[in-house]
Protein backbone atom coordinates (compact mmCIF):
# COMPACT_ATOMS: atom_id res chain seq x y z
CA UNK A 1 0.00 0.00 0.00
CA UNK A 2 2.83 2.40 0.86
CA UNK A 3 4.54 1.69 -2.41
CA UNK A 4 1.32 2.37 -4.30
CA UNK A 5 0.82 5.68 -2.44
CA UNK A 6 4.32 6.81 -3.37
CA UNK A 7 3.67 6.07 -7.02
CA UNK A 8 0.45 8.09 -6.96
CA UNK A 9 2.21 11.03 -5.28
CA UNK A 10 4.95 11.07 -7.87
CA UNK A 11 2.37 11.00 -10.67
CA UNK A 12 0.53 13.96 -9.12
CA UNK A 13 3.75 15.97 -8.84
CA UNK A 14 4.61 15.30 -12.47
CA UNK A 15 1.12 16.31 -13.59
CA UNK A 16 1.23 19.51 -11.53
CA UNK A 17 4.63 20.39 -13.01
CA UNK A 18 3.29 19.89 -16.53
CA UNK A 19 0.25 22.08 -15.78
CA UNK A 20 2.39 24.85 -14.29
CA UNK A 21 4.74 24.73 -17.27
CA UNK A 22 1.84 25.00 -19.69
CA UNK A 23 0.21 27.88 -17.82
CA UNK A 24 3.25 29.84 -16.73
CA UNK A 25 6.81 28.85 -17.60
CA UNK A 26 5.89 27.36 -20.96
CA UNK A 27 4.07 30.56 -21.91
CA UNK A 28 7.14 32.62 -21.15
CA UNK A 29 9.29 30.30 -23.21
CA UNK A 30 6.94 30.74 -26.14
CA UNK A 31 7.04 34.53 -25.78
CA UNK A 32 10.81 34.49 -25.61
CA UNK A 33 10.88 32.37 -28.71
CA UNK A 34 8.65 34.85 -30.54
CA UNK A 35 10.83 37.77 -29.45
CA UNK A 36 13.96 35.97 -30.59
CA UNK A 37 12.30 35.34 -33.92
CA UNK A 38 11.37 39.01 -34.23
CA UNK A 39 14.89 40.07 -33.30
CA UNK A 40 16.29 37.67 -35.84
CA UNK A 41 14.12 39.18 -38.53
CA UNK A 42 15.23 42.68 -37.57
CA UNK A 43 18.86 41.52 -37.45
CA UNK A 44 18.53 39.89 -40.85
CA UNK A 45 17.31 43.20 -42.26
CA UNK A 46 20.03 45.33 -40.71
CA UNK A 47 22.73 42.68 -40.46
CA UNK A 48 26.15 43.75 -39.29
CA UNK A 49 25.55 47.05 -37.52
CA UNK A 50 29.08 48.48 -37.38
CA UNK A 51 30.55 49.72 -40.67
CA UNK A 52 33.98 51.15 -41.48
CA UNK A 53 34.40 53.48 -44.46
CA UNK A 54 37.89 54.67 -45.46
CA UNK A 55 38.37 57.71 -47.68
CA UNK A 56 41.09 59.99 -49.00
CA UNK A 57 41.05 63.66 -47.97
CA UNK A 58 40.00 65.01 -51.36
CA UNK A 59 37.26 67.63 -51.28
CA UNK A 60 34.85 65.44 -53.24
CA UNK A 61 35.64 62.32 -51.19
CA UNK A 62 35.23 64.16 -47.89
CA UNK A 63 31.81 65.39 -48.97
CA UNK A 64 30.49 62.13 -50.38
CA UNK A 65 31.69 59.84 -47.61
CA UNK A 66 30.37 62.10 -44.87
CA UNK A 67 26.98 62.27 -46.57
CA UNK A 68 26.92 58.50 -46.85
CA UNK A 69 27.85 58.25 -43.16
CA UNK A 70 24.79 60.33 -42.23
CA UNK A 71 22.44 58.31 -44.45
CA UNK A 72 23.69 54.94 -43.17
CA UNK A 73 23.51 56.04 -39.54
CA UNK A 74 19.94 57.25 -40.03
CA UNK A 75 19.21 53.76 -41.34
CA UNK A 76 20.47 52.26 -38.07
CA UNK A 77 24.16 51.63 -38.65
CA UNK A 78 27.13 52.71 -36.55
CA UNK A 79 29.61 54.15 -39.09
CA UNK A 80 33.28 54.91 -38.56
CA UNK A 81 35.01 57.06 -41.17
CA UNK A 82 38.78 56.69 -41.53
CA UNK A 83 40.92 59.16 -43.46
CA UNK A 84 43.69 57.24 -45.23
CA UNK A 85 45.78 57.33 -48.40
CA UNK A 86 44.67 55.70 -51.64
CA UNK A 87 46.66 52.50 -51.20
CA UNK A 88 45.39 51.96 -47.67
CA UNK A 89 41.81 52.57 -48.80
CA UNK A 90 41.97 49.82 -51.40
CA UNK A 91 43.83 47.46 -49.09
CA UNK A 92 41.32 47.88 -46.26
CA UNK A 93 38.23 47.20 -48.38
CA UNK A 94 39.85 44.32 -50.25
CA UNK A 95 41.03 42.51 -47.10
CA UNK A 96 37.73 43.08 -45.29
CA UNK A 97 39.05 45.33 -42.53
CA UNK A 98 36.80 48.05 -44.01
CA UNK A 99 33.40 47.69 -45.63
CA UNK A 100 33.02 50.23 -48.42
CA UNK A 101 34.04 53.55 -49.92
CA UNK A 102 32.40 55.91 -52.40
CA UNK A 103 35.44 57.70 -53.85
CA UNK A 104 36.98 55.38 -56.46
CA UNK A 105 37.92 57.07 -59.76
CA UNK A 106 37.60 54.78 -62.78
CA UNK A 107 38.44 53.82 -65.44
CA UNK A 108 41.60 55.97 -65.61
CA UNK A 109 42.79 57.58 -62.39
CA UNK A 110 42.71 54.56 -60.08
CA UNK A 111 43.44 52.03 -62.84
CA UNK A 112 46.62 50.67 -61.23
CA UNK A 113 44.93 50.18 -57.85
CA UNK A 114 41.87 48.63 -59.46
CA UNK A 115 43.93 46.10 -61.40
CA UNK A 116 45.77 45.10 -58.25
CA UNK A 117 42.76 44.70 -55.96
CA UNK A 118 39.70 44.15 -58.16
CA UNK A 119 39.54 40.38 -57.60
CA UNK A 120 38.84 41.03 -53.92
CA UNK A 121 36.34 43.88 -54.39
CA UNK A 122 32.73 44.31 -55.46
CA UNK A 123 32.14 47.21 -57.86
CA UNK A 124 28.66 48.74 -57.43
CA UNK A 125 29.11 51.22 -60.27
CA UNK A 126 29.27 55.02 -60.55
CA UNK A 127 27.74 57.29 -57.93
CA UNK A 128 28.74 60.41 -59.91
CA UNK A 129 29.37 60.51 -63.65
CA UNK A 130 31.63 62.75 -65.71
CA UNK A 131 34.52 63.70 -63.42
CA UNK A 132 37.47 65.16 -65.37
CA UNK A 133 40.91 65.79 -63.98
CA UNK A 134 44.20 67.19 -65.24
CA UNK A 135 46.60 70.08 -64.89
CA UNK A 136 44.91 73.34 -63.96
CA UNK A 137 46.04 76.99 -63.96
CA UNK A 138 44.42 80.35 -63.18
CA UNK A 139 42.76 81.87 -66.24
CA UNK A 140 45.09 84.87 -66.14
CA UNK A 141 48.02 82.65 -67.15
CA UNK A 142 48.90 82.86 -70.84
CA UNK A 143 49.11 79.12 -71.47
CA UNK A 144 46.38 76.79 -72.68
CA UNK A 145 47.91 73.36 -73.23
CA UNK A 146 50.14 70.89 -71.43
CA UNK A 147 52.36 71.17 -74.50
CA UNK A 148 52.97 74.81 -73.56
CA UNK A 149 54.80 73.69 -70.45
CA UNK A 150 57.52 72.20 -72.60
CA UNK A 151 57.48 74.87 -75.33
CA UNK A 152 57.31 78.00 -73.20
CA UNK A 153 59.79 77.05 -70.53
CA UNK A 154 61.24 80.56 -70.19
CA UNK A 155 57.91 82.29 -69.61
CA UNK A 156 56.34 79.52 -67.54
CA UNK A 157 59.07 77.38 -66.03
CA UNK A 158 61.23 80.12 -64.55
CA UNK A 159 58.22 81.75 -62.91
CA UNK A 160 56.99 78.54 -61.35
CA UNK A 161 60.44 77.18 -60.50
CA UNK A 162 59.67 74.21 -62.75
CA UNK A 163 57.14 72.88 -60.26
CA UNK A 164 53.72 71.33 -60.68
CA UNK A 165 52.00 71.46 -57.29
CA UNK A 166 50.40 68.12 -56.58
CA UNK A 167 48.43 66.35 -53.89
CA UNK A 168 49.00 63.17 -51.84
CA UNK A 169 51.87 61.09 -53.30
CA UNK A 170 49.81 57.89 -53.39
CA UNK A 171 46.87 59.41 -55.28
CA UNK A 172 46.05 57.86 -58.64
CA UNK A 173 46.24 61.25 -60.35
CA UNK A 174 49.77 61.75 -59.06
CA UNK A 175 50.91 58.32 -60.26
CA UNK A 176 49.33 58.84 -63.68
CA UNK A 177 50.77 62.36 -64.05
CA UNK A 178 54.29 61.28 -63.15
CA UNK A 179 54.37 57.96 -64.98
CA UNK A 180 52.41 58.83 -68.13
CA UNK A 181 51.54 62.49 -68.63
CA UNK A 182 54.93 64.05 -67.94
CA UNK A 183 56.96 61.59 -70.07
CA UNK A 184 54.50 61.84 -72.98
CA UNK A 185 54.75 65.63 -73.05
CA UNK A 186 58.49 65.80 -72.47
CA UNK A 187 58.26 67.50 -69.10
CA UNK A 188 61.56 66.06 -67.91
CA UNK A 189 62.67 69.42 -66.48
CA UNK A 190 59.55 69.69 -64.37
CA UNK A 191 59.11 68.46 -60.82
CA UNK A 192 55.80 67.09 -59.58
CA UNK A 193 55.74 68.27 -55.98
CA UNK A 194 53.70 66.01 -53.70
CA UNK A 195 51.83 67.63 -50.83
CA UNK A 196 48.20 67.14 -49.84
CA UNK A 197 44.87 68.23 -51.27
CA UNK A 198 44.39 71.02 -48.68
CA UNK A 199 48.01 72.19 -49.12
CA UNK A 200 47.62 72.27 -52.90
CA UNK A 201 44.46 74.36 -52.59
CA UNK A 202 46.18 76.72 -50.14
CA UNK A 203 49.11 77.19 -52.54
CA UNK A 204 46.68 77.83 -55.39
CA UNK A 205 44.81 80.46 -53.39
CA UNK A 206 48.01 82.17 -52.30
CA UNK A 207 49.29 82.35 -55.89
CA UNK A 208 45.98 83.73 -57.16
CA UNK A 209 45.92 86.39 -54.46
CA UNK A 210 49.35 87.54 -55.63
CA UNK A 211 48.45 86.89 -59.28
CA UNK A 212 51.44 84.63 -59.67
CA UNK A 213 51.72 81.64 -62.03
CA UNK A 214 50.97 78.23 -60.63
CA UNK A 215 50.20 74.79 -62.08
CA UNK A 216 48.31 72.23 -59.99
CA UNK A 217 46.84 68.77 -60.28
CA UNK A 218 43.11 69.21 -59.89
CA UNK A 219 39.80 67.57 -60.69
CA UNK A 220 36.10 68.22 -60.94
CA UNK A 221 33.98 68.33 -58.91
CA UNK A 222 36.00 70.61 -56.62
CA UNK A 223 35.01 73.77 -54.78
CA UNK A 224 38.04 75.60 -56.25
CA UNK A 225 36.24 76.03 -59.57
CA UNK A 226 33.41 77.87 -57.82
CA UNK A 227 35.79 80.11 -55.90
CA UNK A 228 38.36 81.05 -58.57
CA UNK A 229 38.57 81.47 -62.34
CA UNK A 230 40.48 78.39 -63.40
CA UNK A 231 41.05 76.41 -66.57
CA UNK A 232 42.24 72.96 -67.47
CA UNK A 233 45.29 72.84 -69.69
CA UNK A 234 44.32 71.09 -72.91
CA UNK A 235 45.50 67.51 -73.21
CA UNK A 236 45.83 67.05 -77.01
CA UNK A 237 47.27 63.56 -76.62
CA UNK A 238 44.41 62.63 -74.26
CA UNK A 239 46.81 61.04 -71.79
CA UNK A 240 44.49 61.81 -68.89
CA UNK A 241 41.74 60.18 -70.92
CA UNK A 242 38.05 60.95 -71.04
CA UNK A 243 36.40 62.04 -67.80
CA UNK A 244 36.29 59.42 -65.08
CA UNK A 245 33.30 58.36 -63.03
CA UNK A 246 33.40 58.32 -59.23
CA UNK A 247 32.44 54.84 -58.08
CA UNK A 248 31.30 52.86 -55.07
CA UNK A 249 33.12 49.69 -54.05
CA UNK A 250 32.38 47.32 -51.18
CA UNK A 251 34.05 44.30 -49.66
CA UNK A 252 33.04 40.81 -50.65
CA UNK A 253 30.29 39.46 -48.44
CA UNK A 254 28.82 42.82 -47.45
CA UNK A 255 25.54 42.09 -49.23
CA UNK A 256 25.03 39.03 -47.04
CA UNK A 257 26.38 40.60 -43.83
CA UNK A 258 24.63 43.98 -44.09
CA UNK A 259 22.01 43.81 -46.87
CA UNK A 260 20.37 47.09 -45.95
CA UNK A 261 23.67 49.00 -46.07
CA UNK A 262 24.60 47.27 -49.31
CA UNK A 263 21.34 48.34 -50.94
CA UNK A 264 21.78 51.98 -49.85
CA UNK A 265 25.35 52.05 -51.17
CA UNK A 266 24.22 50.45 -54.42
CA UNK A 267 21.46 53.06 -54.90
CA UNK A 268 23.68 56.05 -54.04
CA UNK A 269 23.76 58.39 -57.06
CA UNK A 270 24.07 62.18 -57.25
CA UNK A 271 25.42 64.96 -59.47
CA UNK A 272 28.07 67.70 -59.48
CA UNK A 273 25.69 70.40 -58.30
CA UNK A 274 24.65 68.34 -55.30
CA UNK A 275 28.14 67.37 -54.21
CA UNK A 276 29.26 70.94 -54.86
CA UNK A 277 26.77 72.24 -52.31
CA UNK A 278 28.40 70.13 -49.61
CA UNK A 279 31.96 70.96 -50.66
CA UNK A 280 31.32 74.71 -50.62
CA UNK A 281 29.88 74.52 -47.09
CA UNK A 282 32.94 72.63 -45.89
CA UNK A 283 35.32 75.04 -47.60
CA UNK A 284 33.48 77.96 -45.99
CA UNK A 285 34.33 76.58 -42.56
CA UNK A 286 31.52 74.17 -41.71
CA UNK A 287 32.56 70.84 -40.23
CA UNK A 288 32.17 68.01 -42.79
CA UNK A 289 29.75 66.10 -40.55
CA UNK A 290 27.60 69.18 -40.02
CA UNK A 291 27.60 70.05 -43.73
CA UNK A 292 26.57 66.50 -44.57
CA UNK A 293 23.77 66.47 -42.00
CA UNK A 294 22.42 69.78 -43.27
CA UNK A 295 22.50 68.62 -46.88
CA UNK A 296 20.74 65.34 -46.05
CA UNK A 297 18.07 67.19 -44.09
CA UNK A 298 17.39 69.57 -46.99
CA UNK A 299 17.45 66.92 -49.75
CA UNK A 300 15.15 64.18 -48.54
CA UNK A 301 13.72 63.61 -52.02
CA UNK A 302 17.15 62.55 -53.24
CA UNK A 303 18.00 60.60 -50.10
CA UNK A 304 14.71 58.69 -50.33
CA UNK A 305 15.87 57.30 -53.69
CA UNK A 306 19.01 55.96 -52.03
CA UNK A 307 17.05 54.34 -49.21
CA UNK A 308 14.16 53.05 -51.33
CA UNK A 309 13.13 49.58 -50.27
CA UNK A 310 15.08 49.61 -47.02
CA UNK A 311 13.19 52.10 -44.81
Amino acid sequence: MLKKTKLVSISVIIMLSMILSACGGGGNDNNEGNNASDNKKEGDNLGQKELTIPYVAWASATASNHVMEVVLEEAGYDVTLKQVNSGAMYTAVSDGSADATVCVWLPHTDASYWEKYKQDLVHLGPNLEGAPLGLVVPKYMDINSIEDLAKNTNSVGDNTEWTITGIEPGAGQMKHTKENVMPEYGLDKWNLQASSSPAMAASLGDAIEKKEPIIVTLWSPHWAFAKWDLKYLEDPKNIYGDPDNINTIVRKGLEEDAPKAHKILDQFKWNKKQIGEVMVKINNGMEPAEAAQEWVKNNQDTVSKWTKGVK
